[in-house]
């Protein structure tokens, strides 16, 4: 499947790239004002484009700090991994709950405030553009807006209490810290404001697959909701999830591992993905936001690779052998999604394939280092894997529904068995909790595990050090105050009024 981004060279403002196959460069005088900058529809396309360009970043800027990975790493199907336990400490450290200020990942924040920045330029220049009709700016605005309450749902997710503006800072570029339900009320009240303006398309055409639609704000409204548990708000999300239901836009894939396959890219199933390009790709160690693909392929590979099949990775967020074996037989999203090299190599480890710490044999297949998955790359080939990253599908829109129906003393069975029937699952639970466990089943490898067990009050009781460690050496059991990470002390430095979360 073609993908669409468009790459543009941009100084200060604009910063730097994103990516695709057809290049436009356009360089911005750093000292050139925005208002003078920004005099045409082009250029202010220019500038949405920008907005979306930190998504891309994510994955590494000087940090592996891939959200789905950390995510995964503090919940109980996969493990931190690496060559050991001092191989990436910050790492460590989320997935032992034991972070501090001055031991944190960090880039998720700079990241998250460079989008915000970006979209805030989006929505404070548009409306003086001349020419452009009020049609177009309006989608400009819906877009913006949408894609920045996704920058702050990462920050407001991870770290709960953060400064929060939507307007760009000035000089002393300090904001009031909000609370974490003030966060959360602007996220959902600024998706409200975007989905109102009508102008979102359900589903992107090819040329534009990556940027915002109906449908994707429709999910972030309901996993903002639902995260918050935000019951006045269940039937809006579940009329949501209805509306992309109906729209018959979407559907489910048989073919579950193909789904992960660079020929499922922006597939029937998919509602959002993160686009990434092996062709052309540039991305390189000094220049981690420059133009190309992913290296969390990489990352999560297995050492030494499979000949034909696999490249060689770094056996970091390995998955555990019970998340392998929770599906019944046949469920195809066992061997679809998690690759069993214990089946090829057996007993793993002891040399083979060079086990690394917390190897347990089991791989992510989604997101792997595939054989020729980095084609056509420039400059590392370690960094230029082209697999998107999924990030909304369709079988979360069903499971939403499900769920949402469920709080809402309705009956969602329906879409749970149109799921399980797919996957070829026979479980008949339709409880709150056997929707629960289908999302399990449903969603290893994609960031949404650990998030589930938070929202649904299961966490405590699952991520402990008995259901998780590996080698006995996690030191704590997840406990509510474990919820936010630790703000960065480098941030608290440059502002005395942020309050330290209590972790």
């Amino acid at each position: 499947m073609k993908k669409i981004i468009i790459a543009i060279s941009a100084l200060a403002v604009l910063l730097m790239s994103s990516c695709t196959k057809e290049f436009v460069t356009v360089k911005h005088n750093s000292s050139e004002p925005q208002s003078e900058y920004y005099i045409n529809e082009s250029r202010m396309f220019e500038g949405l484009v920008a907005a979306y360009d930190p998504l891309k970043w994510y994955d590494y800027f000087y940090q592996y700090t891939d959200f789905q990975m950390m995510a995964d790493i503090m919940a109980d199907d996969i493990y931190c991994g690496g060559s050991n336990d001092g191989d990436q400490p910050s790492l460590v450290k989320i997935h032992y709950y034991t972070s501090t200020p001055t031991e944190i990942v960090d880039v998720p924040w700079t990241v998250s405030y460079s989008g915000i920045n970006r979209c805030c330029h989006v929505l404070e220049n548009v409306d003086n553009v001349p020419g452009m009709a009020e049609a177009t700016k309006t989608l400009y605005k819906a877009e913006a807006t949408v894609l920045k309450a996704f920058y702050y749902t990462i920050l407001w997710k991870f770290w709960g209490n953060v400064p929060y503006y939507d307007t760009n800072l000035e000089a002393p570029y300090t904001t009031p810290q909000l609370s974490a339900d003030e966060v959360y009320e602007n996220i959902v009240t600024k998706l409200e404001e975007a989905i109102a303006m009508d102008v979102l398309p359900m589903k992107q055409t090819p040329e534009n697959y990556g940027r915002i639609t109906k449908a994707m704000a429709y999910m972030l409204y309901a996993e903002v909701v639902m995260y918050q548990k935000d019951s006045g708000r269940y039937p809006q999300a579940l009329s949501y999830m209805k509306e992309i239901i109906s729209s018959g836009q979407y559907s489910l894939v048989a073919d579950y591992a193909g789904i992960w396959a660079e020929t499922g890219e922006w597939g029937n199933e998919s509602i959002w993905e993160i686009n990434y390009i092996s062709e052309g790709g540039v991305r390189d160690w000094g220049a981690p936001i420059a133009t190309g693909g992913n290296v969390y392929s990489t990352l999560i590979g297995i050492p030494g690779g499979v000949s034909g099949q696999f490249d060689d990775g770094w056996g970091f967020s390995p998955v555990a052998a019970k998340a392998y074996e929770m599906y019944e037989e046949g469920d195809t999203r066992r061997d679809g999604g998690i690759y069993n090299h214990l089946a090829v190599a057996g007993e793993y480890g002891n040399g083979i394939n060079g086990g690394r710490w917390q190897s347990t044999g089991y791989f992510l297949l989604k997101y792997m280092a595939r054989t020729n998955g980095n084609h056509g790359f420039k400059a590392a080939n370690t960094m230029n894997y082209g697999n998107n990253k999924r990030i909304y599908r369709f079988a979360e829109t069903l499971l939403n529904a499900a769920e949402l129906a469920a709080l809402t003393g309705g009956n969602g069975s329906e879409y749970l068995a149109q799921v399980r029937a797919i996957r070829n699952c026979s479980d008949t639970d339709t409880s709150i909790d056997g929707i629960i466990e289908e999302r399990h089943k449903e969603f290893v490898g994609e960031g949404k595990r650990y998030w589930d067990l938070v929202r649904t009050g299961k966490a405590a009781s699952v991520l402990t050090k008995a259901n998780r460690q590996f080698d006995g050496s996690q030191p704590v059991d997840w406990t509510e105050n474990k919820k936010y990470w630790p703000i960065p002390q480098s941030e608290c430095d440059k502002d005395p009024n942020i309050v330290q979360n209590n972790y």
